[in-house]
């Protein structure tokens, strides 16, 4: 059975983008999941100092090889001041010094959600110019806008939306 690893650039409990993700997740039928929480993978912040007294941590090389295992991604990245939250660009910047294509032609599920109208539309467009430098294959791409008023007890309650989403997801699983 095909695996895909879901989680959110975000440490946040509660992240609004990690319920996306599992949502998400859970439309893509006959694959085994595998949630993962920033929260669990202790890195220092980056510095070319730090990696040369201290090596890489043990969590980055662990993170970069659920990646490695997997036959899929489906990420959500918050989006901080128009950009990746500092959590994930951590986590992607000890990554990448370990294996500069981070995401090993991997099917990625790419999405944002935020509380607003652009639904994370900022980071959406830092990512798809960045991540394929990173041997991201990014399969499809999606945008919650207004998280509060679009997402209620677990799912997409805007049916226009849900639909394009599990449309997307329907790419995504095309491609494992």
């Amino acid at each position: 059975m095909k695996k895909i690893i879901t989680f959110a650039g975000s440490n946040s409990k509660t992240s609004i983008n990690k319920q996306l993700a599992v949502y998400a997740s859970s439309l893509v039928e006959d694959v085994d999941v595998e949630v993962l929480d920033l929260n669990d993978f202790d890195l220092p912040l980056y510095g070319i100092d730090l990696e040369s007294e201290k090596g890489i941590p043990d969590d980055a090389h662990r993170f970069l090889n659920l990646i490695k295992s997997s036959d899929g991604i489906v990420l959500s990245l918050a989006e901080h001041n128009g950009a990746y939250s500092t959590v994930f660009k951590n986590l992607f910047d000890w990554m990448s010094r370990i294996e500069g294509k981070t995401f090993f032609g991997k099917p990625m599920l790419l999405m944002a959600t935020s509380p607003g109208p652009r639904g994370g539309a900022s980071v959406l467009g830092i990512a798809q110019d960045r991540f394929p430098r990173h041997e991201a294959n990014i399969v499809e791409v999606f945008s919650l806008p207004s998280f509060g008023d679009n997402f209620s007890d677990g799912k997409i309650v805007n049916s226009e939306l849900d639909e394009e989403l599990k449309e997307k997801v329907g790419t995504f699983k095309s491609t494992l």
